[in-house]
């Protein structure tokens, strides 16, 4: 019988590079999922949707058409983005529903996969690290990390950093960490040398 994956935790503060390591271990061979991808199915499906239009009516729907339409996740960024009872709120609504979903991922991981990766922004924040065999935090130096927010069109503002955890507090609480203020190709390589690090541990 197949082992089990080794269950990783990715994480990092914004714009430091953690989809791109997660798109790179997929190509390494893990099994990959992403927490931002699961909120994004939550936002427009039940129950959460209906919590968040109860809760702000119809301002945060696309084209606020009444009782149709998506989530605006802009829109709901602004409310949240400006006070932290409604931020509170919304992280009560959400960090359930995505770690059942983790799990349940987890759950059914595929035996042939000698890792399986999750990239969570709030692994920490959320408490879902325990769930995972080792934590990874994503780090890049400050000036890059504007950079790259600022090229996607989202300057890295204090009301959006005080959302997650410091990224020096992510690197603390983290069993690895991988710097990444290179290129692609490099990350690669530093991804590659952790699993193959983690594999030898396994082996032994």
């Amino acid at each position: 019988m197949a082992a089990a994956p080794h269950t990783i935790g990715l994480t990092g503060a914004i714009a430091s590079g953690k989809s791109t390591a997660l798109e790179i271990l997929g190509r390494l061979g893990a099994a990959t999922i992403s927490a931002d991808g699961i909120v994004h199915e939550l936002l427009d499906a039940e129950p959460l949707r209906s919590r968040l239009i109860d809760r702000w009516g119809d301002q945060i729907l696309a084209g606020a058409a009444a009782g149709g339409g998506e989530i605006d996740r802009a829109a709901v960024g602004r409310i949240v983005f400006a006070d932290p009872a409604e931020l509170a709120w919304l992280e009560a609504q959400i960090h359930p529903l995505v770690g059942e979903r983790i799990a349940a991922w987890l759950a059914g991981a595929p035996a042939a996969a000698e890792f399986a990766a999750a990239e969570i922004p709030l692994l920490f924040e959320g408490e879902l690290h325990s769930a995972f065999d080792t934590t990874v935090a994503i780090v890049a130096a400050d000036r890059l990390r504007n950079s790259r927010a600022e090229a996607r069109g989202h300057a890295l503002t204090p009301e959006r950093e005080r959302l997650q955890l410091p990224q020096s507090e992510k690197a603390e609480r983290a069993d690895h960490v991988v710097t990444n203020d290179g290129t692609p190709e490099q990350l690669e390589a530093e991804l590659a040398a952790l699993l193959a690090t983690l594999a030898a541990r396994a082996r032994r």
